[in-house]
């Protein structure tokens, strides 16, 4: 099954393209005072930087990371809090043509340090805390040969940010084009080890063409930040960003009424959340009636999003002007497919409840994305691809400027992701999915999630779709439990707030019924009751199905009338 436009691949890849360095001069130029970067404090001064003023910064860090032996093509690590020095030291480096390696803090320091180690990275750019790190664990820097330090220098010598912003000489300008390594990113390990994700200067300059046409963003716009990658696609739109004061590991703690006196102080017009967040907000704008009449644009993404979340959005959105996208992607492809609010909830909403899965919309203009026969494999090139029929579930491949082309390593981790063809490359996502007539990609979860029971598979997704239908569930899993092939297959299920226990026997005995009712589903018959889901480090919302699974084993070994009774993790 194939859909999406055709992927914008053939240009040169060695075209040399406008640089992000190049792109914020131009913006300074055009509006200098406008502000770049907002930070709101709760206590105290807000801070903002203005365009001109991100532009004078990293033009001399820029120039001292120079001095320092800093240059093109240099991965460098950076370990410092989000703020608009971190910004600047980011948009430094990619005026140099080096290469940020940047890891999620979320995933621990365990994870954190075996990326690093694959990174191999020669430069390191950190705060205090970070260096004490480096110098404690110089296994997984041995390759730094330059260190620079934002803030105070302790034993460890190298440079300091401040000592290099006095920097006066020009920086270095280089050119860039298409196929140049833009920075080095880590997948979660959600689903796996975490992977560093190559990303190019052409699939940046891609992304910021997309938002512009598929969002309509312009420098007109003010958008609230709860990612920080998205900050910097953010800025070389030409938007002011409202970055706001929290936990970006954790962004399902940030506090709704705090995000919802930002929209209207600040007149956002648009923000990009995560489940986590963005429920939460819902909830509350919909509690308090609070009007965000300013926010044009509400993009969800990271996790499936429950639909009554985007029904509430949608409620308190404008109804003259405002729109809320539901997106899908991943780290090496941002995004994949998007569909609006009114499409999601008028037209296929009857479909996810009864067993369709979760409609993600259509492929983004530019990205080609196909439906092939799953295999457990590597696929070596696309000779020895298998599509998929007609509405067949298989697993979802993504080829275009914005997909990475391959992982930092292992040989492995490139084997069993990614398939040649010609010039182009496909990734395999590992998410299984569907393409029905319209064109539209429906999402049946990960492949390594698929429930392998004696009598057939059972995907995740659709499933979950039905039985979330309860009112009193806040959102189920289903997990398998024993060997594949003849896995018993058995429903996680996660009850709304306020839910007394003692109401567990009734709602099992209605989601056993609810169960029956459809064909996705009428063959579970298993229920167990957890907390607590454990959810991914980096937006809070997606499910960890392999830990579920595994306490669903030991929970069913210790008995399973006593895991309904007391939900234990």
């Amino acid at each position: 099954m194939t859909t999406g436009s055709p992927p914008r691949t053939t240009v040169a890849r060695r075209e040399v393209l406008t640089s992000p360095g190049d792109r914020l001069r131009a913006h300074a130029a055009a509006f200098g005072d406008k502000p770049a970067l907002v930070f709101p404090a709760a206590t105290g001064q807000t801070r903002t930087t203005t365009f001109a003023e991100l532009d004078a910064e990293s033009d001399r860090y820029a120039a001292g990371f120079a001095q320092v032996g800093i240059e093109t093509g240099t991965r460098t690590v950076v370990m410092m809090p989000v703020g608009a020095e971190l910004v600047a030291v980011i948009f430094g480096l990619l005026k140099l043509g080096a290469v940020p390696v940047i890891v999620d803090p979320g995933m621990g320091l365990r994870r954190m340090l075996r990326c690093y180690r694959a990174a191999r990275a020669r430069a390191f750019i950190g705060v205090p805390a970070a260096q004490a790190i480096r110098v404690l664990r110089p296994d997984a820097f041995a390759g730094i040969r330059t260190v620079v330090t934002a803030g105070r220098r302790w034993c460890w010598g190298g440079a300091t940010l401040r000592g290099l912003a006095a920097t006066t000489v020009a920086p270095p300008r280089p050119a860039v084009a298409a196929d140049d390594l833009l920075m080095i990113s880590f997948t979660s390990g959600s689903t796996g080890s975490a992977k560093g994700v190559e990303s190019t200067h052409g699939a940046l300059a891609e992304m910021v063409r997309q938002t512009g046409t598929h969002y309509r963003h312009t420098p007109s716009d003010v958008c609230l930040v709860t990612s920080l990658s998205f900050a910097f696609l953010h800025l070389l739109t030409g938007a002011t960003c409202v970055v706001p004061e929290i936990d970006f590991a954790r962004v399902s703690a940030a506090e709704p009424a705090m995000i919802s006196d930002l929209i209207r102080r600040y007149a956002v017009t648009a923000m990009f959340g995560s489940p986590a967040l963005l429920d939460p907000l819902a909830r509350h704008l919909d509690e308090t009636g609070e009007q965000v009449a300013t926010l044009r644009l509400v993009v969800s993404g990271g996790a499936p999003v429950a639909n009554e979340v985007v029904a509430r959005l949608r409620r308190v959105l404008a109804p003259q002007h405002g729109r809320m996208h539901v997106t899908y992607g991943a780290t090496e492809a941002v995004p994949i497919a998007s569909i609006e609010a009114g499409e999601l909830l008028d037209e296929v909403l009857s479909t996810a409840a009864s067993g369709g899965g979760t409609c993600v919309g259509r492929p983004v203009d530019g990205v080609d994305l196909r439906v092939i026969r799953a295999a457990d494999g590597p696929i070596p090139d696309w000779t020895a691809v298998r599509p998929a029929g007609p509405r067949e579930i298989g697993e979802i491949v993504v080829s275009g400027p914005t997909v990475s082309r391959r992982y930092l390593g292992p040989a492995a981790a490139n084997a069993n992701a990614k398939i040649a063809e010609a010039e182009r490359v496909w990734h395999r996502t590992g998410d299984l999915g569907r393409v029905d007539e319209q064109g539209r990609v429906w999402f049946a979860g990960r492949r390594s999630d698929v429930v392998r029971a004696a009598d057939g598979p059972l995907y995740p997704v659709p499933c979950e779709t039905v039985l979330d239908e309860h009112p009193e569930v806040r959102r189920t899993a289903l997990v398998g439990v024993g060997v594949p092939g003849r896995q018993q297959p058995v429903v996680c299920v996660e009850l709304r707030d306020g839910v007394p226990a003692t109401q567990r026997p009734r709602i099992e005995r209605e989601l056993r019924e609810l169960a029956q009712r459809h064909e996705a589903t009428h063959r579970l018959t298993e229920f167990l009751f957890h907390p607590s889901f454990p959810v991914d480090v980096r937006h809070n919302a997606k499910i960890d199905h392999g830990r579920l699974a595994a306490w669903a084993a030991r929970t069913r070994t210790g008995g399973t009338r006593r895991a309904r009774r007391t939900g234990a993790a």
